[in-house]
């Protein structure tokens, strides 16, 4: 009896090693930043009507002062670190014409929530793009953070471990 129960013990460790290893992120850039990508396709089908704009794209506005991005996390991911000139949902809603002559973009960790409230709002009639890979999508596009008071950082708030892909620059909170 006592061989027996040892034979199952090979089985249990390696189901055990398997279980750790998913739970760590990818050791390199490129294959978190394919994780990412792979995680938000998932996603969209939740909110397919949302428009939707690249992470490259909306680097290339920020960088010509033409991105307005509307960060829609909860106030202890955004005190954490948000993207240069962020607003939040409630700021935008206020007044959307405060805002014209930007290129409207929602975020969120990976895009998830940004992508349903984009949705939501493109039914409302606002012209709202939902950044694709969300946060960690900029970040692996080479888009930067800041700090609350507006200083750059390296420092990410993920939402959880699920989410800790960002590029190994950085550190990442849940």
């Amino acid at each position: 009896m006592p061989h027996q129960r040892l034979s199952w013990l090979p089985l249990v460790a390696l189901l055990l090693l398997g279980l750790c290893a998913c739970s760590r992120p990818p050791a390199d850039d490129a294959a978190r930043k394919a994780r990412v990508y792979e995680l938000y396709a998932g996603y969209k089908k939740d909110f397919p009507q949302a428009p939707e704009i690249s992470a490259a794209q909306a680097v290339a506005l920020a960088q010509q002062g033409e991105l307005l991005p509307i960060d829609v996390r909860e106030p202890v991911e955004r005190a954490v670190s948000t993207l240069p000139g962020a607003v939040t949902a409630k700021q935008y809603l206020a007044d959307p014409g405060r805002f014209a002559g930007k290129k409207a973009v929602a975020y969120c960790t990976i895009g998830y929530r940004s992508g349903v409230w984009a949705a939501q709002e493109a039914k409302e009639g606002l012209p709202v793009a939902n950044l694709a890979g969300g946060l960690l999508g900029w970040l692996h596009a080479g888009g930067t953070l800041v700090d609350a008071k507006g200083e750059p950082t390296k420092t990410v708030h993920v939402y959880g471990r699920t989410w800790d892909l960002a590029p190994k620059a950085f550190t990442a909170v849940w």
